[in-house]
């Protein structure tokens, strides 16, 4: 497939993403114009285990997966004829949860005769960006920050990334997770962390601050086991859990480990750009800290509004359609790819 292959005043990609305990399908118009974005989550469900249970995602996902792109149609009033292409999240996830959305997708494409582009979904978070930032101009930083990934990318232009850092161990999403499931709160940890952070005070312990030297790699899994060790202590000793503070201390502690990385590379490739991606991009935290330490470097900071930080089928499709302009497609045996990453 050439470049160039829309012919159409409006183009319509339909978007589905199921890679873990959210449904979603959305309508994209020309890549950034949202006509629908159906989200049908599962958290009510997964928070009495503390998290994703697997097999409830996948057959929840085949329950309404349907539903949910029937909605997404109707609320862009399109019919299915309509759409020039179907993209699809392949990996990283849950693998039963994935061949859902996948094998939703490919029916799609082949019944239609139309293209199929499977998606990254970490690659998705970032395009995710221009869904409300058409602007953003290359080359460019940006830092993706879920519960599964913590990626440090180099845009030299849209289609064209170098991987800087990435995580070693625990992303920072997955510890903010363990550490909300040790303090005793539900499920998903990261806005319960950030909110029980405001009644905190961030200066009341220190925690070590994660650094790997001469990389910009993340780790957080010593971090995590700090915070553990830190609440112990107070337990043997017989000692009130000021979980707020806690709370504090942790989210300032990830959040400068993130900065840190983002500013050395700021400072290294003298980029004017930064995007902030993923489900951790909504820690209002980290976007004010983030924003501060830019603004005196005077550099640009760009990240999605909330309904577009989580996992969502606009992104999958804004970035199906940037993969689609380039000639990118998939063939009907595309398969799911739980481990996938972003190739350096």
């Amino acid at each position: 497939m050439k470049e160039g292959i829309f012919l159409g005043k409006k183009n319509y990609i339909l978007g589905i993403e199921t890679s873990c305990d959210e449904t979603a399908a959305a309508v994209v118009a020309d890549g950034n114009q949202v006509l629908s974005n159906i989200i049908s989550s599962q958290v009510d469900l997964h928070r009495k285990y503390g998290g994703v249970v697997p097999e409830i995602a996948s057959r929840k996902h085949l329950e309404i997966m349907d539903l949910v792109i029937k909605e997404a149609l109707e609320t862009a009033d399109l019919h299915v004829s309509q759409l020039h292409g179907v993209a699809v999240t392949y990996g990283p996830g849950l693998v039963g949860s994935l061949l859902i959305g996948i094998v939703t997708a490919k029916t799609l494409a082949w019944s239609l005769n139309i293209p199929l582009i499977g998606v990254n979904h970490i690659l998705a978070h970032v395009y995710a960006n221009l869904l409300e930032h058409e602007e953003i101009e290359t080359p460019l930083l940006c830092l993706t920050v879920s519960g599964g990934h913590t990626d440090l990318l180099y845009l030299e232009e849209w289609g064209k990334y170098e991987v800087l850092g990435r995580s070693r161990d625990d992303a920072a999403g997955e510890a903010f997770d363990k550490v909300a499931r040790y303090l005793g709160l539900s499920y998903p940890g990261g806005p319960e962390i950030e909110k029980l952070a405001r009644e905190g005070d961030a200066s009341r312990f220190e925690l070590p601050l994660p650094v790997l030297e001469n990389s910009f790699d993340f780790s957080f899994s010593g971090l995590k086991t700090a915070v553990i060790n830190l609440v112990h202590n107070m337990e043997q000793k017989g000692l009130d859990i000021p979980r707020a503070d806690v709370a504090a201390v942790f989210q300032k502690t990830v959040a400068q480990a993130l900065i840190n990385k983002v500013v050395r590379g700021v400072e290294k490739l003298g980029v004017g750009t930064v995007l902030l991606s993923g489900g951790v991009a909504a820690n209002g935290f980290l976007r004010a800290e983030l924003k501060r330490e830019l603004d005196k470097r005077q550099v640009q900071l760009f990240y999605p509004s909330l309904p577009y930080c989580t996992d969502n089928g606009a992104m999958i499709a804004c970035a199906g359609y940037y993969l689609l302009q380039k000639g990118i497609i998939s063939s009907l045996t595309l398969d799911a790819d739980p481990s996938l990453t972003l190739s350096c």
